[in-house]
């Protein structure tokens, strides 16, 4: 079965994507917080592990959102007024 080739992309080209710095993206290869591979020094990330990035991050202010929304809800808000 034949490998589906994956559009790797360098670090500056995921910045742009991110809206970022390329020392950002660096940050977060070297954290773990954003898969890629070194590639002769030189890192390089598959275009759907920055989608995949991206959506975790929208995930998480997701539920940021919903949690602040619960700390700020009132009773009535939460059980409905009698």
């Amino acid at each position: 079965m034949p490998l589906e080739p994956r559009r790797l992309l360098a670090v500056a080209d995921v910045a742009d994507v991110l809206g970022t710095t390329p020392d950002a993206v660096v940050d977060l290869l070297e954290a773990g917080d954003l898969r890629g591979v070194r590639l002769r020094g030189a890192w390089r990330v598959a275009d759907d592990e920055v989608q995949a990035w991206i959506d975790r991050e929208l995930e998480i202010e997701r539920r940021r959102g919903l949690w602040r929304q619960a700390q700020s809800a009132s009773i009535a808000d939460l059980f409905g007024q009698r």
